[in-house]
């Protein structure tokens, strides 16, 4: 059996949830069966090297095209053409873990992973060139429709199908992403000193880790740290690149009576990511919308106490062990971390569900759903 994989993901070299599930899923897929042979397709006119280590397997080959992507997506969205099966050779089941145009012939099956449709409940957290990109290029209902099977990364995502685009319950797989093994407590005190000064952290401090702009709801974020540090000595970090309308952030962040207490760190090295986790007292992820949540997942490997926003896909990955606020209020995201950060008891318990919770999440466990949902398709 031949598996196409299209990596065209990869081709930012970002590290953002969907190409952290691509480049997890497929370091525990690719190798989970020799017998199966993977032809990768990755495109773009400019693109990112690739470096991993499932690249050199021997059931592993990687067609590296550089058509440019605008007309990619054109001639993909209008004419239904190139055939990615047909550039790739014979190929049985077609594997887009994102849900990019890929037209592919009649005789090859074709599984998409959609992460989430925030576009469609919150098209106001989107740029206008990625409303266009969506719309004119991007018909994720057709694309919905046309695949055979589904995976979805949440619950969550795979009602929105249901309900927004009634696409048929019964080709729709939920299959929960990982968590790397990276993620856990550290006590190398040494290394711990050397990253707080690497990113000038202070000593007690509530995180933030994600893409900076108005979906996270940081704003909501500043404001309740705001009223709570009033009552407690611990300052706020706000971890990640910038996004889309991240200046209002900033903002927002100067004009407080505590912005010498904010501190954003940018952008943070992938290996240094669970210390990050490892020297905060407490995480915070109050976005308003998500397809899974990789971050809060994270920290609670790392034994780190995770309040959550309610609603949307949260609830799954984080379950009993962490604390949900209402997005909408301020005072309820406030009188959450005050909870946790004057009640040490109740600290301790979020600490041990949360290293608990986050056993459920595999990437190996992933990897072995996800070859089910594709060789059932042949």
């Amino acid at each position: 059996m031949t598996i196409g994989v299209d990596i065209r993901v990869l081709a930012r070299g970002a590290r953002t949830g969907v190409e952290e599930y691509t480049i997890n899923l497929l370091s525990h897929l690719l190798p989970f069966k020799d017998k199966i042979n993977y032809r990768l397709f990755y495109n773009a006119w400019q693109k990112a090297s690739l470096d991993y280590a499932w690249l050199s397997l021997s059931n592993v080959k990687l067609n590296d095209f550089r058509i440019p992507n605008r007309a990619f997506f054109f001639l993909a969205r209008y004419f239904n053409q190139p055939k990615i099966d047909g550039l790739l050779g014979k190929t049985d089941i077609y594997f887009n873990p994102h849900f990019f145009v890929s037209p592919v012939s009649k005789k090859c099956k074709k599984v998409i992973t959609f992460h989430d449709l925030s576009f469609e409940h919150h098209p106001e957290f989107f740029s206008w060139r990625k409303r266009l990109w969506q719309k004119f290029l991007m018909d994720t209902k057709k694309e919905a429709q046309k695949a055979d099977k589904i995976i979805t990364v949440s619950q969550s995502t795979k009602d929105d199908l249901i309900n927004l685009y009634g696409i048929d319950s019964g080709k729709i797989k939920v299959v929960y992403s990982g968590v790397s093994e990276q993620f856990r407590p550290i006590n190398d005190q040494l290394k711990l000193s050397l990253i707080k000064r690497k990113y000038q952290l202070p000593e007690k401090f509530i995180l933030y880790f994600g893409t900076i702009e108005p979906r996270k709801n940081l704003i909501g974020l500043i404001k309740a740290f705001e009223i709570l540090r009033d009552n407690h000595s611990v300052s706020l970090v706000i971890s990640g690149a910038k996004g889309w309308l991240y200046k209002d952030i900033f903002r927002v962040a100067n004009q407080s009576k505590y912005k010498n207490d904010i501190f954003f760190t940018g952008f943070i090295e992938e290996d240094d990511k669970p210390y990050l986790y490892n020297l905060a007292e407490l995480f915070v992820y109050p976005s308003f919308f998500e397809g899974f949540g990789f971050p809060p997942l994270e920290a609670m490997a790392c034994g780190l106490p995770v309040i959550v926003s309610s609603g949307s896909s949260l609830s799954e990955v984080v379950g009993q062990a962490g604390l949900m606020a209402d997005v909408s209020s301020v005072d309820e995201l406030n009188w959450t971390m005050d909870m946790v950060l004057s009640d040490s008891h109740l600290k301790d318990q979020l600490i041990e569900k949360g290293l608990d919770q986050a056993k459920k999440f595999s990437w190996a466990k992933c990897a072995r759903e996800t070859l089910d949902v594709l060789i059932g398709e042949k």
